[in-house]
């Protein structure tokens, strides 16, 4: 007889300078939640991330046997479902995890799958894989960050209303973009779009290669302008205090880093706990503070270039990114009800996020005490980490704990069901192809 397919995880914490101290991180209270591992939270510590899944990096191991998950799964691919196994190589498809963000994380963007290829051959120092790394978040505090770029016509406000901006660029280029883009900033001919992409890309790449001792003058004065005139700060339409604040902030992390100006590009987002972005391979992007769900096909590559004492990659940065540009709307998901569960209860409970790969998705369980819900089986394999509360998760006959911080795999075509001892939130990352 096979064993039931439930394994809790001991899953293991980074620290990393960004990560929110001691206890005040979930990530940290999240891994020493499971007890078998010894974890101890130091709490002048800081820590960033809990990584769930097989990467080589930081691998899940069995929380009572102590044997990887890579290793399990390697030794039953019914685990994975045998048509998994086959596409990913053995491996799980997807790499989930608990960010618990204190400062800034770097301006940064992920390689597509040739890109990452490339990279990894030429410097597998830095570029660890050869996988392309898609990725969503979902909020679990609020939230706030960079992601993709804003729309045209905010850059050409704040290029208007912000000499420190202009100056970093040049006039002469600051004034060619507003040239090129001015009045079609919303065109939808392709075209047009293509050529709206190269001024972006011009004044983008202007501004990361500027010199480092003009970064440092210009930063300094736009954080005494941030802090002299906050309610007109680049400008009323687009900046203003909150805007401001922001600046000061950052700057507080990083002193006159280029990231200060990336922040007139970049759209300023913000989500809410259950509020979610997706972000494709090629899309700048860099996390500022809050506790999220972060799930992303396999892979550990970055390309950086700001915000960061880490390795800066500015060339292949400039020449990768997409240069889409878009109101921050339309990089939320836009969850919808999960429609392979019953619940005990008169409420909807799961809701899904599913973004436009095959790699991975999320469902969000939201329980009230005493209720439970049922899953259908799934053709392939699950992670399960509970974020709040405290219940039960039942495989078959077997059942256990799942508390707070709690993380248990979940085999291929396994039926699920959670119970809520008190207000229980679980999260269920996933693969399943396409039939």
């Amino acid at each position: 007889m096979l064993p039931v397919p439930l394994i809790q995880l001991q899953c293991g914490a980074n620290s990393y300078d960004w990560g929110k101290v001691g206890n005040d991180s979930a990530a940290a209270r999240f891994a020493a939640a499971t007890t078998q591992s010894g974890f101890k939270i130091e709490e002048s510590e800081p820590y960033a991330e809990l990584w769930m899944g097989t990467h080589p990096s930081n691998p899940s191991k069995d929380a009572n046997t102590g044997r990887t998950l890579l290793d399990l799964v390697n030794g039953n691919t019914a685990l994975l479902s045998h048509d998994i196994a086959e596409k990913y190589g053995g491996k799980l498809p997807f790499l989930f995890k608990i960010l618990s963000i204190q400062k800034a994380l770097s301006i940064q963007a992920h390689p597509d799958k040739n890109l990452a290829e490339r990279l990894h051959s030429e410097d597998p120092k830095n570029y660890p894989d050869d996988n392309h790394k898609p990725e969503m978040t979902i909020a679990v505090t609020p939230f706030d960050g960079f992601c993709g770029f804003r729309p045209l016509s905010e850059i050409v406000s704040f290029l208007k209303s912000t000499p420190q901006l202009r100056a970093l660029v040049s006039e002469s280029k600051a004034d060619l973009f507003i040239a090129a883009v001015m009045g079609k900033e919303d065109a939808s001919d392709e075209s047009t779009i293509a050529a709206n992409k190269r001024a972006l890309r011009g004044l983008f790449e202007a501004v990361m290669t500027s010199k480092e001792t003009q970064i440092k003058k210009l930063a300094g004065e736009l954080v005494e302008s941030a802090k002299r005139i906050p309610e007109s700060f680049g400008g009323k339409e687009h900046g203003g205090k909150e805007f401001a604040d922001l600046i000061v902030r950052l700057d507080g992390q990083f002193p006159g880093d280029i990231g200060l100006f990336c922040s007139f590009l970049l759209n300023y987002v913000k989500l809410q706990p259950g509020e979610a972005m997706f972000l494709q391979a090629n899309d700048p992007h860099a996390y500022l503070s809050g506790d999220i769900v972060e799930c992303m096909a396999a892979s550990d590559n970055v390309v950086r270039a700001g915000f960061t004492p880490k390795y800066k990659d500015v060339k292949n940065l400039v020449s990768m990114l997409t240069y889409s540009y878009a109101p921050i709307s339309e990089q939320k998901m836009k969850p919808v009800p999960y429609p392979h569960g019953s619940n005990s209860g008169s409420d909807p409970t799961s809701i899904l996020y599913d973004p436009p790969i095959e790699e991975f998705a999320v469902v969000k369980t939201g329980l009230r005490s005493g209720d439970s819900e049922k899953f259908e089986p799934i053709q392939g394999p699950s992670i399960v980490i509970a974020t709040s509360g405290k219940g039960k998760i039942s495989v078959g006959p077997k059942t256990e704990t799942l508390n707070s911080g709690h993380v248990y795999f979940v085999g291929a075509t396994a039926a699920l069901e959670l119970e809520a001892e008190e207000d229980l939130v679980a999260f269920r990352a996933f693969c399943e192809l396409a039939k």
